[in-house]
């Protein structure tokens, strides 16, 4: 056999992976955009492929199902969200103003569009929150994921004496959460960039009543 064969071989596979690869991502940045603005519901994999001029052999190829396809839109938004909301926090030491500019980056992911539609997770947890199944598993463990990292950071908080000992973080976090959520679900509704600041007072508000008075010389510090 000629030596060259499996080189020639191997360039040719790792041509086709690339190209796959890249399909899939054009594909999942247009489906991440319909979902946040027309659900989960609203992919198919018929029109992508004509809305992206692809052939629908090949997006049926590389997700095999609708179910397959807004499984893979979860999973992408999940990995924007992390690099959009979290990674941007990783050097702050734990803390009060950590969790404050958890929240800023998680408003500034909704005011910014990084999703046309606003926060991806707020209009897909709206539209599978009374469903069953593998699409509604991933998108309650998307939330689920959610909440207990916003409680984590705020334990962290706890711990490093800028809140209270007593501190219910659990409530803090749903509340803070609930702001957050709210001011995503008004400004799309009525296009109101001002529930942001509004939904960042709120939240100031709550950790300030719940911090020592180390969390709030902390809160009080440079923004």
């Amino acid at each position: 056999m000629n030596g060259n064969t499996g080189s020639g071989s191997g360039t040719r596979t790792d041509g086709r992976v690339e190209r796959g690869n890249q399909t899939r991502r054009l594909v999942l940045g247009r489906t991440m955009d319909i979902a946040s603005v027309e659900g989960l519901e609203g992919l198919s994999l018929g029109r992508i492929a004509t809305e992206l001029k692809l052939s629908k052999s090949g997006v049926f190829a590389l997700f095999g199902s609708k179910e397959e396809l807004q499984l893979a839109t979860v999973r992408a938004a999940v990995a924007v969200f992390a690099e959009r909301v979290v990674a941007p926090l990783n050097d702050l030491p734990p803390g009060v103003r950590r969790v404050r500019e958890l929240c800023r980056s998680w408003l500034t992911y909704s005011s910014e569009r990084v999703f046309a539609g606003g926060c991806f997770f707020y209009a897909v947890s709206a539209e599978f929150d009374a469903r069953t199944g593998p699409v509604h598993d991933a998108v309650a463990g998307t939330h689920r994921d959610w909440t207990a990292y916003m409680e984590r950071t705020l334990r962290e908080a706890r711990g490093a004496g800028e809140l209270a000992g007593d501190a219910d973080v659990e409530q803090l976090a749903f509340e803070v959460i609930a702001l957050m959520e709210a001011a995503n679900a008004q400004s799309v509704l009525l296009d109101d960039s001002g529930v942001y600041a509004r939904a960042e007072r709120g939240i100031t508000a709550r950790l300030l009543a719940s911090a020592t008075e180390r969390g709030r010389e902390a809160l009080a510090g440079p923004a």
